[in-house]
């Protein structure tokens, strides 16, 4: 009886907030079609407070899933309902991302440089598929609960997991080999650029959060002030070679596609997935 209660408060607090949105809307219509301007900057300021504050609210009601999570999940209901179980998912979700960039590291290291067996090769390709995989699950479920993550960022993570699938399903030969042990090293660098990112990108964040001037739902790939630059100026050369990295491995595949040997369509897969991977992951630095 309690459950039922709840539940229509809440169904009743979000219809609520969708009328008061809707009011705001017909209000700035009719301040833009306006003639007065006397108060008109206090009311619009007025109206951007109670934006803020029903995007607040939302976060703690329940909403429908979108279309991934609906796929993945189903109609299961993952708001949160306190601040500190959010903030808690979120800094869960921070530590799993270092967490498991320390696992690939050493898993890239001891294939590359330790271990040759095509086993140790589709067990390292099937954890990306998982951990990026997983990336967009959370990532899904911190919008669900008003996480600002950008577009690009949950788009780079799908074309992630897509090119790591691809090449756990590249079988055993000469263009395989041909291209390994530069796929190998190349994860082994992003890996350590990643962990130089994640904290370089958390000081920044727990700096904005003490001043106020970010949301305690924020990533660490979120906001950016000039007193960033500082650290930023160290960061540029490794990620920027990361980048050429991704190109130049886009170049290598697009001659082994040339080859009268290749007969594998994985070539060009994973050639036409280096590429949005990398304008995606550019506009990470330009942000």
């Amino acid at each position: 009886a309690f459950q039922n209660k709840f539940t229509k408060l809440q169904n009743s607090c979000s219809g609520a907030i969708a009328r008061q949105r809707k009011k705001l809307k017909e209000l700035t219509l009719s301040l833009e079609d306006s003639e007065t301007v006397n108060s008109i900057a206090e009311i619009e300021d007025s109206m951007k407070d109670r934006a803020h504050a029903f995007f607040e609210m939302e976060a703690f009601l329940p909403k429908k899933n979108g279309l991934y999570l609906s796929l993945v999940l189903g109609n299961v209901n993952v708001t949160l309902l306190n601040k500190q179980a959010k903030f808690a998912y979120k800094d869960e979700y921070e530590k799993f991302k270092l967490f498991l960039t320390v696992i690939l590291f050493m898993f890239s290291f001891t294939c590359c440089f330790l271990l040759s067996y095509r086993v140790l090769d589709a067990l390292f390709n099937f954890l990306l598929v998982w951990y990026y995989c997983t990336l967009t699950i959370r990532e899904s479920i911190l919008i669900s609960n008003g996480s600002r993550i950008k577009g690009w960022w949950v788009f780079h993570h799908y074309v992630s997991t897509f090119l790591s699938g691809v090449m756990l399903t590249w079988p055993e030969g000469t263009l395989y080999q041909m291209f390994r042990n530069q796929f190998l090293s190349y994860n082994l660098y992003q890996s350590f650029v990643q962990f130089l990112q994640y904290y370089y990108q958390s000081g920044c964040l727990y700096r904005l959060r003490a001043l106020g001037e970010r949301h305690n739902m924020d990533l660490t790939v979120e906001g950016f002030q000039s007193w960033m630059w500082r650290g930023l100026t160290f960061l540029l050369p490794f990620l920027f070679f990361g980048h050429f990295w991704q190109l130049y491995n886009s170049m290598t595949l697009f001659k082994m596609f040339q080859l009268p040997e290749c007969k594998e369509w994985q070539v060009c897969s994973v050639n036409n997935s280096f590429l949005p991977s990398i304008s995606s992951e550019l506009s990470q630095i330009l942000r």
